[in-house]
């Protein structure tokens, strides 16, 4: 059996591509440009299950071939940009890359009679929800704030129509704030995959940086929104328990009769604030790095929390990293390991 993960070399798609080769007989098929992805984490996964996966270096509005060549049974679509406040700087960017690319995409799933397809969306496109509608379930309405959610949300859109007309059997996955590495990381061996990426602006990749040296310090970006300490709060999930709700979603859709379709949040339920991730970071790392007051961002919601009750009804997903403290020190570990890379 053949899977097609677009973006598989970025941070959430090589980490669920691993999962997928620990935990399915299945064979991997890797669609990325590398825009945003790292070779690097094609060749950790290569050296670990060789043939098993390849890697198609390739934009995916020119990825027909692949179709062509290989009977495909289900996609994992993770290729996008996924930085708000880029967005909203520039929109035309995030519309192109991210949904018109993803149109193409989905023509030839159509043309070529996919079977299932496996959507990575994202919590933003609910936009900025009233504090007493948290946790958020999936039945509210989304009413995104900035580009980067409108341009998930359309994809959304566009699998349902294409999937009913088309016979596809789908999920989407709204994920909440991802964070943290592999926790089978062999770091003694080199031997290890987490979070890379060129200009971070994710808050515990950011913190772990500063908590390294990589960065002076860091600044937080409002103070005065209706929360506990005036900072945004999030929904922090840790990297394997997010891949982990793919490989339950993939069973969910292997074990379906007939017309299937769902969304999922996948989140913990807890909310954390940008206050309490810094000084977890400063405590785990025992840095005092410097932080800064700066205004709010254009596009950033108060509060989003997940109801997670949805997915832990209809599939076998059960969290097993549900702490802040081991998402923090995964992601910090990680961090370490790739500042003694740099420096060899």
């Amino acid at each position: 059996m053949k899977i097609l993960f677009t973006g598989g070399c970025g941070y959430i798609g090589s980490h669920c591509a691993l999962h997928f080769l620990q935990h399915t007989d299945a064979e991997i098929i890797i669609v990325d440009n590398l825009s945003t992805g790292f070779l690097k984490n094609y060749e950790y996964l290569k050296q670990i299950f060789g043939d098993r996966v390849r890697l198609v270096r390739e934009d995916l509005e020119n990825c027909e071939e692949i179709f062509k060549q290989n009977k495909i049974d289900t996609i994992l679509h993770f290729g996008a940009f996924i930085s708000v406040a880029e967005s909203v700087e520039n929109p035309i960017l995030y519309y192109t890359n991210n949904t018109t690319k993803t149109l193409k995409l989905l023509s030839y799933c159509a043309k070529y009679k996919i079977k299932n397809f496996i959507f990575s969306s994202t919590a933003a496109v609910y936009g900025e929800p009233e504090s007493d509608r948290m946790p958020i379930t999936e039945s509210y309405i989304p009413n995104p704030i900035n580009p980067y959610g409108w341009s998930k949300l359309m994809n959304e859109v566009m699998l349902q129509n294409i999937a009913e007309s088309d016979k596809i059997n789908y999920v989407i996955l709204r994920y909440f704030n991802v964070a943290g590495a592999n926790m089978q990381n062999d770091y003694e061996n080199g031997v290890a995959i987490g979070q890379r990426v060129r200009n971070a602006t994710h808050l515990i990749k950011v913190a772990c940086e500063c908590a390294v040296g990589k960065r002076e310090g860091m600044s937080i970006f409002g103070t005065n929104y209706h929360t506990q300490d005036g900072t945004c709060v999030r929904d922090y999930i840790h990297i394997d328990d997010l891949a982990m709700a793919h490989t339950a979603a993939y069973k969910l859709l292997q074990e379906a009769i007939g017309p299937f379709g769902e969304i999922f949040n996948v989140g913990y339920g807890i909310g954390f604030s940008v206050r309490e991730v810094i000084d977890c970071v400063k405590e785990i790392s025992k840095s005092n790095f410097k932080t800064y007051i700066s205004g709010r961002r254009s596009g950033d919601a108060p509060i989003l929390i997940a109801d997670n009750t949805k997915l832990l009804k209809y599939t076998d997903w059960k969290p097993q990293f549900n702490n802040l403290h081991t998402i923090i020190e995964s992601a910090y570990r990680w961090e370490l390991f790739l500042t003694l890379q740099d420096n060899k």
